[in-house]
């Protein structure tokens, strides 16, 4: 890993150590998503079965698990990896049953009444990715928010052939709708519905630039569906300083460059000695992974980052607003209130990234590619929406009658105007 020191650096030289990989391709992305989600928009199934066949490499037409295909790959899974994925499971539920919000009921003033409630978005798709790394612990992240808000229907996507593991995690959350599609082709199927696939309003989850084009795609189509979140490769960034253990930090950050060739880990600390030890462990510790060649391709644009102050790293964190950040430091809380941008914090010597990708219980869904400084971690309410209520007693209408004169004849908005004075003369009337 490049280290650069902070201070030595001019402002542009600052901008393009903080410069996440480019999203490049020579393939034209946006056109080939652009062609599958309008021909699986117009052609539903006939397309649906086509893209399978051809990007997939499956052409039985069997888009849809069955029961008895469940439960043949439930019975397939090893006994302790259920057991891991229920202690999982159980962790997860708990911290995201606390975010279960309540209704707020406030009278603004005698007669006014204004209220704010909340409930389940009716139809959910999750796109689970497959391929070289099936995420089933992506499953739980969003499986288990959307039967804890209670949506009505939810519907699972994943690659042929659907991992055993991750139809299991599914079932953990109740899910009984689990089809055999990837890619844009199983982004555009939930989003606009097909014969076999049934229309979503919302689709969550993670996925390939192929993936993240369609999403943004229907998500802009008022007749497709919205999503939870802009995506982009993974990446963390950890602060450390002379306490910490340079074989901890390095498998912190090998934890996330394992991720993907496009994926970005960074390191802060005031000690090159330090940085020099990490970069040695690093070394070391790459060579023993089997995805040594991925991790060796994200650990060619990371940087380690040479700070003034435990201040300055701080700044230097809000300002590349990453989606993890683990501060493995002398007092690490004390520094919480000074970050303000970032997905998921991970505190101390002993809070690995593993354990919130995992089962700590904290959603393991985050804005990447520096969303993180408007956009939050999934949670609870982001599978469920909130609504206002409100009621004017014959009070109500007298004490807001003349605010609302003054501001309809500002804006040049009669029938608004018509609408409260027509009640407040038939109050005067006392009909």
């Amino acid at each position: 890993m490049k280290t650069v020191v902070w201070h030595e650096l001019s402002e542009s030289e600052k901008e393009q150590v903080l410069t996440r990989p480019a999203l490049t391709s020579k393939l034209d992305i946006h056109g080939i998503v652009t062609d599958i989600v309008t021909r699986i928009k117009a052609e539903k199934d006939k397309a649906l079965l086509e893209f399978t066949a051809k990007l997939d490499h499956v052409e039985d037409g069997k888009l849809k698990l069955t029961e008895q295909d469940i439960a043949d790959a439930c019975g397939r899974v090893p006994e302790e990896l259920k057991k891991a994925l229920q202690h999982a499971y159980r962790n997860i539920s708990e911290f995201h049953r606390a975010q279960i919000p309540g209704s707020v009921q406030v009278v603004t003033e005698p007669g006014v009444t204004c209220e704010m409630h909340y409930h389940a978005i009716d139809n959910i798709g999750l796109y689970v990715p497959g391929g070289s790394a099936p995420l089933v612990s992506t499953v739980l992240m969003l499986g288990v928010p959307a039967q804890i808000a209670g949506c009505k229907k939810v519907i699972l996507c994943s690659p042929p052939k659907i991992a055993d593991e991750i139809v299991y995690a599914a079932t953990l959350c109740g899910i009984k709708d689990i089809f055999n599609i990837g890619g844009a082709q199983a982004i555009a199927a939930m989003a606009y519905g097909t014969e076999t696939v049934p229309k979503v309003d919302k689709v969550f989850g993670p996925g390939n630039a192929f993936v993240t084009e369609a999403k943004r795609q229907v998500s802009t189509d008022y007749k497709g569906a919205s999503i939870d979140m802009p995506a982009g490769p993974s990446e963390v960034m950890v602060m450390a300083d002379s306490t910490s253990d340079p074989e901890f930090v390095a498998s912190d950050l090998l934890s996330q460059a394992e991720h993907g060739p496009d994926s970005q880990v960074m390191l802060i600390t005031e000690s090159r000695e330090l940085a020099e030890a990490i970069n040695r462990e690093v070394d070391r510790q790459v060579a023993e992974l089997p995805r040594r060649k991925i991790a060796e391709s994200s650990l060619s644009h990371s940087r380690i980052i040479i700070a003034g102050t435990p201040d300055e790293a701080c700044a230097i964190a809000c300002r590349y607003a990453p989606e993890h950040l683990i501060m493995q430091m002398r007092d690490a809380r004390s520094y919480l209130p000074k970050i303000r941008n970032c997905g998921s914090i991970f505190i101390g010597y002993y809070t690995p990234e593993s354990a919130g990708d995992y089962a700590s219980g904290t959603n393991h869904t985050l804005p990447t590619y520096g969303y993180a400084k408007t956009y939050s971690s999934l949670g609870l309410t982001d599978f469920m929406r909130h609504y206002t209520v409100q009621e004017l007693s014959r009070d109500g209408v007298e004490a807001l009658k003349d605010t609302i004169v003054q501001m309809t004849n500002a804006e040049g908005l009669m029938a608004h105007q018509r609408a409260i004075l027509t009640r407040a003369r038939k109050i005067e009337q006392g009909k």
